[in-house]
């Protein structure tokens, strides 16, 4: 069993983390405590002191200790992220803090491998944390009242939060599968071809499936980036589409920078490109008065995306794949890209496909090992599926 690490500013919030500390000490758990103060003041009797955090900033401790707030946490953000990885025997990480300490701590704690118990506690938690917890597995637990001293509601969230981290720590969970993962992207519109391709390779590899809904696609990419995906079937791109024309499942400019960076054998395809997500019915922005709309549930509703928006689509896409190394194919299913478009369905338009495919031959550069492929099949037909496998089964040849 290795350390639990309990961080943050310890001049403002020193009488809870020590509390918290000491709950998983009591525990068993052996525990260090890091500064992330930038005050100058502070840390007494701490494990680490800010100013040995901030010695791993590129520009050394000058850089952190300004004297001026924005800058001096800013910059203490960037040495505890290259800190924090390379702390000696870490099982796990706890942090706490308002809306300053998150912006502070999470970042570290993003750079942390899929698997590590890391437990942010937060005045913001009860909002939209997803720029706080990206595609990593960040707990953000609510603190309910500031962390700002010691009372009958804090004691309980904190202790909550010191023995959930004492209890992963003391009990690590084993991969438990000698099969290499994979990662899949899957929306519902295009589950019955992920469905044929992990039966197809399931035997061969654990089949990691990842909802194509923003989070879905940095969650897949942070674990290329850790080295825990021995390849990726990009089947469902939509999140492209979200990113372009301002929907609300956007996995944000960096998708697909992770393929580019670490050389993994990808296959991609058009899975739902025909697609933009909005909400309910009265979110869609009045820009897009009189556009295709389709209501997938109460929650979403669905945008066809026009020839226009396609052609930016396969110019992103275009871009990124460019910009691989690895070993890329990247297949074109001809007769539609989602459930909703194919003859009679309500997102069938050939126009838009053919701007899409169009745009994506005309601007992808082919290569030995980076060939795009036309299909004349259906996303979800068993024939498509089949041409994904084989597809997957060539680059991890190259």
């Amino acid at each position: 069993m290795g350390i639990a690490y309990v961080v943050g500013t310890f001049d403002t919030k020193g009488d809870e983390l020590a509390y918290v500390a000491g709950l998983i000490a009591a525990a068993g758990v052996t525990v260090r405590t890091v500064d992330l103060s930038t005050s100058g003041s502070g840390g007494d009797g701490v494990d680490v002191r800010a100013t040995r955090v901030a010695e791993a900033h590129p520009d050394g401790p000058d850089a952190v200790f300004t004297g001026d707030r924005g800058s001096a946490v800013a910059a203490m953000a960037e040495a505890f992220r290259r800190y924090l990885p390379t702390a000696p025997d870490l099982s796990g990480v706890i942090g706490l803090g308002g809306s300053g300490g998150t912006a502070l701590i999470t970042p570290a704690m993003r750079a942390l491998p899929v698997g590590v118990p890391k437990i942010m506690v937060s005045t913001v938690a009860s909002g939209d944390v997803s720029g706080y917890v990206e595609g990593s597995d960040i707990a953000m637990l609510h603190s309910v009242t500031d962390v700002a001293g010691l009372n009958r509601i804090s004691r309980r969230v904190l202790g909550n939060a010191a023995h959930a981290l004492a209890g992963a720590c003391a009990n690590p969970v084993p991969a438990g599968d000698d099969r290499e993962a994979i990662g899949l992207t899957m929306f519902g519109v295009t589950t019955p071809c992920v469905r044929a391709v992990t039966g197809q390779l399931d035997e061969r590899f654990e089949c990691l499936v990842f909802h194509a809904t923003g989070t879905g696609g940095k969650a897949m990419e942070k674990l290329v980036d850790d080295g825990l995906l021995g390849g990726v079937i990009d089947i469902s791109t939509t999140e492209v589409c979200d990113h372009i024309a301002g929907g609300i499942l956007s996995a944000g400019e960096g998708r697909l920078d992770a393929i580019a960076r670490t050389k993994v054998p990808y296959v991609g395809s058009c899975g739902a490109l025909d697609m933009v997500n909005f909400g309910a019915a009265d979110t869609v922005p009045e820009r897009y008065a009189g556009r295709l709309l389709y209501p997938h549930n109460p929650q979403i509703t669905l945008m066809r995306t026009t020839p226009e928006e396609c052609e930016r689509i396969g110019s992103f896409i275009a871009a990124k794949l460019n910009a691989c190394e690895g070993p890329v194919r990247f297949l074109i299913p001809e007769g539609g890209v989602s459930a909703l478009d194919s003859p009679g369905q309500p997102f069938h338009d050939p126009e838009a496909d053919a701007a899409l495919f169009g745009t994506l031959e005309r601007e992808v550069r082919q290569t030995g090992s980076r060939r795009l492929v036309r299909s004349s099949h259906h996303i979800n037909d068993p024939e498509f599926a089949a041409e994904l496998v084989a597809a997957f089964d060539e680059v991890r040849e190259d």
